[in-house]
């Protein structure tokens, strides 16, 4: 027999600003189109977490061969205000009509609307204060600009 359980509570954590360099484009394989966007650092503010994105991650991105969605796979580190440093992988799907995600590519700006950007952030923290960011599980919506990545990540309760 089958019971719904009740629908999850969301906690608003953080909103991040990621600043990136340049992609580095690996080339089309048989499985798509790859690129490299280095994370060169951020800003982080929220309710729950505040401080800087180090420089020196990367988001590794696979581009689908019809161009609408793009596979993304970013990893860096976080350094709290407290100085406690916390890892970051943040897997995410962005889905785009061909011709705002080639806008994309090229740097341009799109209407964030038009784009589905959801990701599944795992966050990885040594210490008994922030173990309980390693003990949940995180959900969030991005937004990609010319000049960098901006996400919101939220608890899942």
């Amino acid at each position: 027999m089958t019971e719904t359980q009740p629908a999850p509570q969301l906690e608003h954590v953080c909103d991040i600003a990621v600043t990136i360099a340049a992609p580095v484009e690996v080339g089309q394989t048989v499985a798509g189109l790859r690129r490299m966007i280095p994370i060169t650092g951020g800003v982080v503010q929220g309710p729950v977490l505040n401080g800087k994105v180090l420089a020196g991650g990367a988001d590794f991105q696979l581009i689908l061969a019809d161009g609408t969605q793009a596979h993304l796979d970013a990893r860096y580190v976080i350094e709290l205000d407290d100085g406690t440093r916390v890892f970051v992988q943040n897997t995410a799907l962005r889905v785009a009509s061909l011709e705002n995600s080639q806008r994309i590519m090229r740097g341009e700006p799109v209407n964030p609307a038009d784009i589905y950007f959801r990701c599944q952030p795992q966050l990885e923290a040594p210490g008994p204060t922030w173990a309980w960011l390693s003990e949940s599980q995180f959900i969030g919506s991005g937004r990609r600009a010319p000049d960098g990545v901006f996400l919101s990540f939220y608890r899942v309760l």
